[in-house]
């Protein structure tokens, strides 16, 4: 598997877009969250109108799903005929197809290929594909599920937002990859993850190497030296972290 990172900014960045993740595997590619700056990101990366099998969104906030009406208008513009499947938290489905009809009224009934919506809950674990997904909730200002992605091999888990709980914490265990918003260095903001409590984590569940996603936008930029200063501490001791950029790329192998 392979993992892109469209984007890895939080809400109100105006440098760096949304946090979006892109995985590919052999038999599927597969979109996380689809925010109102991801879909230049994402056609930069491959304009194909056939490229992606499903999305999948995490929550209702709208860095994280606003970009959905531009991707899904422009695939029926390009003419796809291809199925699409979105995959959403149960009772999320209403709110999706209430946008699209707001933002591009009566053009859902024009598309020529299938979105066949699969509503999801904690616990659960979907097919797609050869990829197992499983899901479970963290603890945000909205209802937010991560999620877990295993190829049978390799398995790397995406926190959408949120911090993480007994729950997601179970989700993460063991895992090759952890990309987890982490808002601030090592203050508590309600709702949200910081770096340190992470750190501490990823250690105590065996994760092999964590991302840091969706930071402040002033701490970003201020408190880089520092960021790094950590990252280098904390990798010395086993514990890979990245720092990516959009368009970076990891390979689960």
């Amino acid at each position: 598997m392979k993992v892109v990172f469209l984007g890895v900014g939080e809400a109100f960045d105006e440098n760096i877009p949304n946090t979006s993740v892109l995985v590919s595997s052999n038999k599927t590619n597969l979109l996380l969250d689809c925010g109102y700056s991801t879909p230049t990101q994402l056609w930069r990366y491959n304009p194909d109108k056939d490229f992606l099998d499903a999305i999948y969104i995490t929550h209702c906030h709208a860095d994280h799903y606003f970009g959905l009406p531009a991707v899904l208008v422009r695939m029926w513009e390009d003419g796809r005929k291809k199925p699409l499947r979105l995959i959403c938290q149960k009772g999320f489905r209403k709110t999706i197809e209430d946008m699209l009809k707001i933002a591009y009224p009566g053009f859902s009934k024009k598309f020529e290929f299938e979105t066949s919506y699969v509503e999801v809950s904690s616990g659960e674990n979907l097919r797609l594909n050869e990829l197992i997904l499983s899901f479970a909730p963290t603890t945000h200002s909205l209802s937010n599920l991560a999620i877990k992605v295993s190829d049978g091999e390799h398995s790397f888990c995406y926190s959408g937002d949120g911090m993480f709980n007994q729950e997601t914490e179970r989700l993460y265990k063991g895992s090759d990859l952890v990309i987890q918003e982490t808002y601030l260095l090592d203050e508590e903001r309600i709702g949200h993850a910081n770096i340190m409590q992470l750190i501490e984590m990823a250690k105590r569940r065996n994760v092999k190497c964590v991302a840091l996603t969706h930071l402040n936008r002033n701490f970003r930029r201020k408190d880089i030296k520092r960021i790094n200063g950590i990252i280098r501490e904390n990798s010395s001791e086993g514990l890979k972290i990245l720092f990516p950029n959009p368009f970076d790329e990891y390979n689960l192998d």
